[in-house]
């Protein structure tokens, strides 16, 4: 997707706990990247995006920084991949 070198990009769904949790870590640190956040459930183009991420499947929180992509990580993982895209 476009935009995705030079944000932070969260997909999530409502009712996830991981999403909950990653999405609150990320907003109480500082990133040096914008932070866009995408539920899957009303973008099917993101979900297709994290079919293609994930292997075929809708797991979320997925996260894509600049060339690096995560599935569930921890804000901290996030923040770094942030800051090495930089």
């Amino acid at each position: 997707m476009a935009g995705e070198a030079d944000e932070v990009r969260v997909y999530w769904r409502p009712g996830c706990p991981f999403c909950y949790a990653l999405r609150l870590g990320l907003r109480l640190r500082r990133l040096p990247l914008p932070l866009r956040e995408t539920n899957i459930w009303e973008d099917a183009s993101a979900a297709g995006r994290v079919r293609e991420i994930t292997g075929g499947d809708e797991t979320v929180p997925t996260v894509v920084v600049g060339s690096t992509t995560m599935v569930n990580p921890r804000p901290g993982a996030v923040v770094a991949a942030a800051r090495s895209a930089c």
